[in-house]
């Protein structure tokens, strides 16, 4: 679901950047923005916001097009109250998705929303306005999933897709990611030299372990060698022995048998 969204949202960036690129009058382009801020579908605008074809629209009449553009790109409802006296009034479909947005900017910082802060934010009056929005604008049409607790009077966002990044936010993730790429490279050096010293030991434990079965084997012949010289010399004293046996037999003097009387 996820994925289709991106793609949805890739699709409708490409269409609205090619018919501004196709524009080159001031008026085409500031109904442009108010189609594309007006899209049902359409939750990214920063990508529209750096096209070249839309820097025609500063110094003219139609500037604060560029200024809505930046609203709904970075900012809330709350912000577009805050500034209202400078920006154009907005049509139904606009102040719908800008609500939408300001329910994803929201669930950015915490996964439990309080019904009273988000009837503030969003200018709703009572629970039940609230839920129906929630409902049918926000889980509906997928931007986010979640749980309504009336017992809480909280929603508790499950998933919340993301919102375009302003230039301070871009250049805080850049050097978040830039320190989390030394640490890895850091760690990746010290898992290589815990490897390289693991194979060192590995080789000395071989090394160790072929001279220790060579010694033993060493061991086993030098054992073997000696019994075998063993056997031979007791078989030599077996030998010489009965020779000797054999020789003091001869020598030793006969007893005479007397004769009968």
């Amino acid at each position: 679901m996820a994925m289709d969204a991106e793609r949805r949202q890739a699709e409708l960036i490409g269409q609205f950047s090619a018919q501004a690129a196709a524009l080159s009058s001031a008026p085409q382009l500031a109904a442009l923005v108010l189609e594309a801020t007006s899209h049902p579908a359409l939750f990214a605008f920063s990508e529209l916001l750096a096209l070249p074809a839309l820097s025609k629209l500063a110094g003219t009449q139609y500037a604060s097009s560029l200024d809505v553009l930046r609203l709904f790109a970075y900012g809330t409802l709350k912000d577009y109250k805050s500034n209202s006296g400078s920006l154009p009034a907005l049509l139904p479909d606009q102040v719908r998705k800008l609500k939408q947005l300001s329910v994803l900017t929201l669930a950015e910082s915490t996964k439990i929303l309080p019904y009273d802060q988000l009837m503030q934010e969003l200018d709703v009056s009572n629970v039940r306005e609230l839920e129906d929005f929630l409902i049918n604008e926000c889980m509906y049409s997928g931007i986010v999933r979640g749980k309504l607790d009336q017992l809480r009077r909280c929603f508790e966002v499950q998933f919340a897709a993301g919102r375009d990044l302003t230039p301070d936010q871009l250049n805080n993730m850049i050097d978040t990611l830039s320190d989390w790429l030394g640490t890895s490279d850091n760690l990746l050096h010290q898992i290589q030299e815990k490897i390289k010293w693991a194979d060192t030991m590995s080789e000395v434990n071989k090394k160790h372990q072929k001279e220790f079965e060579d010694r033993v084997e060493e061991a086993k012949k030098s054992i073997k060698q000696a019994d075998i010289d063993l056997r031979g010399h007791d078989d030599f004293l077996s030998e010489s022995g009965g020779i000797m046996d054999f020789e003091e037999d001869r020598i030793r003097p006969k007893r005479r048998r007397q004769p009968p009387a």
